[in-house]
């Protein structure tokens, strides 16, 4: 039953009891005299003027060993759309938040009131000595393929859109358990992704990767295939690695004998008859949020046998937050500077090793679970 608490109204109310849910907190407490000179002047001098001759150092002196920066410019906030920085801060801080309580991981949020890509690579390019990794997060696509390229090219830390690959590690994880289940072949499957915006995209790729058999990608005017002429340069890539059968049309044609069926859009793109038309033991996986495609009891009464969601009140939830803590977490730890396609398979059959025996109700673990950032950050290691 679909859980009757009035979050939005909790949320906002905790908030502005709170003034935001993070805080900068010292190291060092300064209790006298010494402590200000060693932390502060004279002392830190001699730290600077170090730092200015070895500043292949700096991990090793400063936050940049272990401080994330989580930047958005608001264009593509959770369901909700381009809604601007001020929208868009308070989903960075709660991603602050849980790098570090769930990874030990200091981060910062930091939103910019820009959505010009040149203004946006420039500015994280200016900031970066502070930070040893760059997760982006809630830019809308196509804009963030390329800006996520250029950062990537550009600079010498860790840079992640986790819309992109955050979502694709814990889908194909998800899915992996979830053809388990359902007692079917991972590589002979069809997957049908509504959606082909960051998330749709990355999604795709990283099950092709993970040698999906068939994966369908549809965008708001349906099938993404080699026919259609209206396709930007990225559309068009995926044409040439997705829809194997070449179909057109839309989701009912997609999903016809479709193992399963990954939402990354927004609500009501997934309908019950479209589930009807799907093969036996169908997997739904609603990840819009907050509202998903379509809700789990809906799926459930028109036969979807596993069911996963991006929220946090029904079960599989299938969510960033059970990757980019632990991703980050071993890319610090180890010095990556570059997320490879490799990385994310690793981190994603981590992931779902770590629930040994899936059920229709259990095909990830919860974030809570200690396991999850220690696999996570040691398959990034490895």
């Amino acid at each position: 039953m679909t859980n009757q608490r009035d979050w939005g109204k909790d949320s906002l109310e905790l908030h502005k009891s709170l003034g935001g849910k993070i805080e900068v907190v010292s190291k060092k407490a300064i209790q006298n005299r010494e402590d200000l000179s060693l932390v502060y002047t004279p002392g830190v001098g001699a730290v600077s003027t170090y730092l200015a001759g070895h500043k292949d150092e700096i991990r090793e002196y400063t936050v940049k060993r272990n401080m994330v920066a989580v930047i958005s410019d608001g264009s593509a906030v959770l369901g909700l759309g381009n809604i601007g920085p001020e929208g868009a801060l308070p989903v960075m801080e709660g991603k602050a938040v849980l790098f570090k309580e769930l990874a030990g991981v200091d981060a910062f949020p930091i939103v910019l009131a820009t959505q010009d890509p040149d203004e946006i690579v420039a500015t994280v390019k200016n900031i970066a000595p502070v930070f040893g990794g760059i997760n982006l997060e809630d830019i809308s696509a196509p804009r963030c393929f390329a800006i996520e390229e250029r950062l990537q090219a550009e600079l010498d830390i860790p840079v992640m859109h986790d819309d992109q690959h955050g979502t694709a590690v814990v889908v194909l994880a998800g899915l992996t358990n979830a053809f388990k289940v359902v007692g079917k072949d991972f590589k002979q499957g069809k997957v049908v992704i509504v959606g082909s915006g960051a998330a749709g995209n990355a999604v795709a790729k990283l099950l092709l990767a993970a040698g999906v058999g068939n994966v369908v990608l549809l965008d708001r005017k349906g099938i993404i295939s080699k026919d259609r002429t209206d396709l930007d340069e990225y559309k068009m890539a995926m044409a040439q690695i997705t829809n194997k059968e070449n179909l057109n049309g839309d989701v009912s044609v997609a999903v016809r004998g479709a193992d399963a069926i990954v939402g990354v859009s927004g609500p009501g793109s997934i309908k019950p008859e479209h589930i009807k038309l799907m093969a036996d033991k169908p997997i739904v996986f609603g990840l819009a949020n907050p509202v998903p495609e379509i809700m789990p009891d809906e799926a459930k009464a028109a036969g979807a046998y596993v069911v996963a969601t991006g929220r946090s009140d029904f079960p599989n939830q299938t969510n960033n937050a059970l990757c980019f803590p632990g991703f980050f977490r071993g890319a610090l730890d180890n010095g990556v500077k570059k997320i490879t396609t490799e990385i994310k398979l690793a981190a994603a059959k981590a992931l779902a090793a770590t629930v040994e025996n899936p059920t229709a109700d259990k095909i990830l673990p919860n974030v809570f679970e200690k396991t999850v950032v220690q696999a996570i950050a040691s398959a990034v290691r490895q």
